[in-house]
């Protein structure tokens, strides 16, 4: 006899694993594990890269629904570039959080997607929004998101320091990632890390086999 499935309910794909990002002096760093999941249970991709450019020296991770989320840059790439045309200089790291901050805002009860901005302008220079789900925009030192930043908030409260270095920085995130990716099921893969500062933008993979160890693993 054929089953069916009683649940009429359709999980989608999820990239809510583990995104941080954290200011150094002179610029800031952003960073995700590599994993998309659904329901939270089943890993659908080990190869996904969350770290997203949307101008020149400004980069979000974004956490939630894949299609929302990517959706929604989208359409504040779009807002960008034609904010930078208008205004004949590149956007401001606030500007392109108020984008994604308005994008998730107005469609609160359609979309499920947040997004940690990170960036470095003439203005103000390196800075870290947090986008939630609702469309909430908060200004921060650091923040962590996703299912595995629940393992390493004492880790983050007891590491992260003002004013540390690009390499002290580029240690933490890694090490803050490590850790998640050790204890969450559904965190993994390898850790991508982008280094804004005002010289440019660094790009830095990290193998799995390569992250730091830590406990029993």
């Amino acid at each position: 006899m054929e089953k069916h499935c009683t649940d009429s309910r359709v999980k989608g794909v999820s990239t809510g694993t583990t995104i941080l990002a954290a200011i150094f002096d002179g610029g800031v760093v952003i960073g995700s594990d590599s994993r998309a999941s659904i329901g939270g249970e089943y890993v659908s991709s080990k190869t996904i890269n969350k770290v997203i450019q949307v101008h020149d020296r400004i980069f979000c991770c974004i956490a939630g629904s894949l299609a929302d989320a990517q959706a929604v840059i989208k359409a504040a790439k779009f807002h960008l570039s034609f904010h930078s045309v208008q205004m004949e200089s590149p956007p401001q790291v606030i500007a392109a959080a108020s984008v994604l901050k308005d994008l998730c805002y107005k469609n609160k009860d359609e979309l499920q997607a947040g997004f940690l901005t990170a960036g470095w302008d003439k203005k103000n220079g390196p800075q870290v929004y947090v986008v939630s789900l609702g469309g909430m925009l908060i200004s921060q030192q650091v923040t962590i998101g996703g299912s595995g930043s629940t393992f390493i908030y004492g880790y983050v409260d007891a590491k992260y320091k003002p004013n540390m270095t690009k390499a002290e920085c580029l240690q933490f995130a890694t090490n803050a990632l490590a850790l998640a990716m050790g204890r969450d099921n559904v965190s993994g893969g390898v850790a991508h890390l982008v280094v804004i500062t005002e010289k440019g933008v660094e790009h830095v993979v990290v193998p799995g086999d390569k992250l730091p160890r830590f406990h029993d693993e």
